[in-house]
């Protein structure tokens, strides 16, 4: 257990999640705009969706079974971790709606502007439930080797679209925030980022319709 284990990521995570639902709501509230258009053929859709599934699928995977370890017989708290995983199984369904409408011909623009709310305000609600109930706990109760378990987990999981998800994650960070993260990458990987993704994405107007990733 340690009151020093290193939450940048899952801060910077949580960050770059609010950032982008500021982001769709303004795009599927705005009078001037398509919302059906945009998300189903923007980039920021896209993006957003595929860095929440790796996010969620990382603590799935090796978040919430290390901390549902360490708190055997401490049923309020494996409580929380309930409520937790509930709420992951919630947004992935809203989720699967918007993108079951945005594929109906004449998608109703209303009926995704209730989806999107709701999903705005759940995932809102989530990451405010995940900083005030989980992170006390992992901080409490991981030991330093199943918090470097997890990050190595997580790590693999953005991995997979890294020229993306690293600038997408990166996208708005304080400059401290940037540093450390940045450092814990090999050097390769470092490079490429600095060199080449970073500039990419920049460049990518992201909420745009006709954008791809």
């Amino acid at each position: 257990m340690s009151d020093a284990l290193d939450l940048t990521v899952m801060y910077a995570m949580h960050g770059a999640l609010r950032r982008d639902l500021a982001q769709l709501d303004r795009v599927t509230t705005a009078a001037d705009r398509d919302p059906v258009r945009v998300l189903t053929t923007a980039a920021g859709w896209t993006l957003f969706k595929q860095a929440l599934r790796e996010h969620h699928a990382a603590e799935d995977d090796a978040l919430w079974p290390s901390l549902r370890l360490n708190l055997a017989g401490r049923p309020k708290d494996l409580g929380r971790l309930e409520v937790m995983e509930a709420e992951h199984a919630v947004i992935a369904a809203v989720i699967q709606a918007i993108d079951e409408l945005l594929t109906e011909p004449g998608a109703d623009p209303l009926r995704l502007g209730q989806l999107t709310d709701a999903l705005i305000r759940g995932l809102a609600g989530h990451l405010r439930h995940e900083e005030d109930m989980a992170f006390p706990l992992i901080r409490r109760t991981l030991t330093a080797e199943q918090w470097a378990h997890f990050s190595q987990v997580h790590a693999r999981h953005i991995g997979k679209n890294a020229p993306v998800l690293l600038p997408w994650l990166l996208d708005g960070a304080d400059k401290p925030t940037a540093t450390r993260l940045l450092a814990q990458l090999p050097a390769p990987a470092y490079a490429a980022c600095t060199a080449q993704w970073i500039p990419a994405y920049a460049a990518l107007d992201r909420w745009s319709p006709g954008t791809t990733a």
